[in-house]
Order: C-alpha cells, then structure tokens, then sequence
C-alpha cells in the first residue's frame, strides 16, 4: 500500500540507492491535453517536467496536439493522434497507441511511466509498461465523472465510474492533488489503495498584493470604493457559471453595490453573458496580467465543485483576497472558512450572495481574510512539491521494479 504524502513543507525524502541517485531517469509521461488548452492540470505537468529536467531526467511527452497550441511545452513532446471531441473542439481524444509509438518509447527505454488522462491511448500505455515490466503511475487531476450531469448525460456517471475503477487498478502508485480528495476517491471505489498527494504550489513572486492597480481598475470603469467580486477560469459550465450569475443577481436584488469582473474565456462566454450583462469580461488574461487582474480584485468567487485542487483559490489568496468558494473537496483542503474566505454548500445562492455580500460590505473583515490567506499561501512550493514526486518515482523504481 502507498503512503500518502504529507504538506510539502513535511515531506520527508525516502532513502534511495547510491546508483539511482547518481543519474537522471527517462520518464515517458502521457497527457490527454498537455499544452494546447491552458489549464490548472497542464499547467501543473507542464511545471513537473521542468522541474524534473532541471534535476537532470529527460522527459518525453505523449499527448494529442494541436496546430494552435496555448503555450509552449516543458520536455520532448510527441503528438498522439487524435479526434476532436464532438460538442467541445477545444478539447482532443486519442483513441489508442499506433505502433510507431510504442516502438518509439521502447527505444527511449523509460525508467518509469506516468499516466495523467484515463483515455484509450493511457489504457495502452498501462499495458505497455506491464509488459515492458516497468511502474506505472497516475494521476488524478479532473472530475471526469462529474462532467456528465452538466451535459445532460448524469446517466452515464456508474459505466464512467466503472471505467476508471479499471484503469486506476493494479497502478504502481496513483497521486492525488489532496488528501481529502482521495478519501473521496478511495469511498467511490475508484481508486482501491491508499494514494500519494501531489499537491500544487503557487509563484509567489508573479501573485502578490504588490500587483494591484488602481489604474487597472480605472480602465474597467471600476471606482476605488467599488467592491469587485472576481470571477477567474475557462468559461465552460462545469466551473458554475450559472450559480455565479444567480448569486450576483442576488446581490443586485438587494441593492448591495458591487463590480462583478470575468477574467477567462471559453465555449460558454455568450450564455454566460447573457446570464450576467453588467459583468465585465476581461478575455484570456496570463502572465502579470492575470497576477494585476487578482490582486486588484477584492474577492473571488468560485463555485466549482469539480475541481480537485482549485488553483485559482491558491493564486488568489497569494494575492491577499479572500475566496468564497464551494464546500467541496478542491476549495476545503484550500479555503478555512471564516478565516481566509467562506465555504458554501454547493447550489445555496443565497449562501453565496450572503457570504458576497459580508465581504462587499465589510472592507476591514475582507482585509483580514485577505491577510490570513496570505500568510496560508506561503507554505505552497513547487520545488518541495514536484521533488516529492520524483523521490516516489525513485522509491518505486528501486523497490519494486529494480
């Protein structure tokens, strides 16, 4: 059985031999969508296979490609073949693993294999690296299975939850982004062991409160005395953009002034429109941009109960802005409520607009809530995290495949 991993700032390095400590490993790493949508989970392996070549491994990617990618990639990366997804083109299906490319990491002779999507090509993948007897890993950085009931295909969650039983069985070691995200996991029976936590970190250099401008807030036609409720994420109907529209109009019912400001793009920018005309929608923001559009935020709200970490919750609170946020496994290993934000029970708009409003209203109790998440988001670092991960594929390498 695994063991679970602990804060970053406890971890504690496994022992490893003299010989593997003495060179870099090759790690086939396979990605479902590894660089051309610009998400927390991409981000997050695009930041690991830095790291790791910074260590010395060499990293090839597997993943579907596009020819109008979001961002340029970390590692070697190797194009999948692959089918757009019907409904949703942004996103790609690789539906197996030709024979070119399993010759192609037989010949690159990997020390360990990382699976992070559970599609057909992974499946593949998995089976390659049994034959090939070397650890295979995965792990979890989206609610697949949640997606269904925002599509009107809720039916369909038990055969999805059946699938990823399989895929996730027999895994030398599965990595989850928090603890309490895999106990929900583990009661689902979708993963049988005890996990390994992969957390997230934060750079703390872009994401700070010194990037607020009032000149930013001026552009937007936002006054300096206007609470702004910030809204940050692709806009696709599983981050919740109707509980968002609901819980604004809330407020606007009961007079409680307020700028509600959208910061992201995606397939469900005019509906959301429509459900929130007197938003401010920004586009894609990245860079200092993003950093400035939090920092001159006064609180942001995030609903989404399908996230398995929810990164926008750390980036805010490194900008010293309190989050009202879903009580749900991505926001409670982030958010304390009462301290550094308000956790709501998922679809209580009126929970929601309370929480909005205490904030708008209260620009001390705000402040103190934008402090305390401050001071939490510090403990968050992405070397200590990303070199846990590398001291598990070492451990695992040299105990149970040596």
């Amino acid at each position: 059985m695994a063991t679970a991993y602990k804060m970053p700032e406890q971890f504690d390095a496994a022992p490893v031999a003299a010989p593997m400590a003495a060179r870099g490993l090759k790690i086939a790493l396979y990605s479902g969508n590894y660089n051309y949508v610009r998400d927390g989970a991409n981000q997050a392996l695009n930041r690991l296979v830095a790291y790791l070549e910074r260590q010395g491994c060499t990293v090839r990617v597997y993943s579907p490609t596009s020819d109008t990618p979001a961002f340029e990639p970390a590692g070697t990366l190797v194009s999948v073949p692959s089918l757009s997804i019907p409904g949703r083109d942004e996103y790609r299906l690789a539906l197996g693993l030709p024979d070119r490319l399993k010759r192609d990491i037989r010949a690159f002779a990997p020390d360990i294999i990382h699976l992070s999507a559970p599609d057909p090509a992974a499946h593949a993948l998995k089976r390659l690296g049994r034959d090939l007897k070397l650890p295979v890993v995965a792990s979890i950085h989206t609610r697949f299975e949640t997606y269904l009931e925002y599509y009107g295909f809720g039916f369909a969650r038990p055969l999805l939850e059946a699938m990823l039983r399989r895929f996730y069985a027999g895994l030398d070691e599965v990595f989850v982004t928090t603890p309490g995200f895999g106990a929900m996991m583990r009661d689902s029976r979708i993963i049988a062991n005890q996990p390994a936590v992969w957390s997230r970190g934060v750079d703390k250099a872009r994401f700070n409160p010194q990037r607020r401008s009032p000149e930013w807030r001026w552009g937007l036609g936002i006054g300096d005395s206007e609470p702004v409720i910030g809204f940050v994420g692709r806009l696709v109907l599983e981050k919740g953009l109707e509980t968002v529209a609901a819980a604004v109009a809330e407020l606007q019912r009961r007079g409680v002034p307020h700028r509600l400001v959208v910061v992201g793009d995606g397939p469900a920018r005019d509906r959301f429109q429509a459900l929130a005309p007197d938003a401010i929608f920004t586009g894609f923001l990245d860079g200092l941009n993003l950093a400035r559009a939090y920092a001159s935020m006064d609180m942001l709200f995030n609903p989404s109960t399908t996230e398995t970490f929810g990164n926008i919750n750390l980036e805010a609170m490194a900008s010293a802005i309190p989050v009202v946020a879903a009580r749900a496994s991505g926001n409670e290993c982030l958010v304390t409520d009462s301290a550094t934000g308000a956790l709501v029970t998922p679809g209580d708009i009126t929970g929601y607009a309370d929480a909005l409003q205490r904030y708008c209203t209260d620009p001390v109790l705000r402040t103190d809530h934008g402090q305390a998440g401050l001071a939490a988001a510090q403990a968050f670092d992405w070397d200590a995290i990303n070199g846990a991960v590398l001291s598990r594929y070492r451990e695992l390498i040299a105990t149970k495949h040596p």
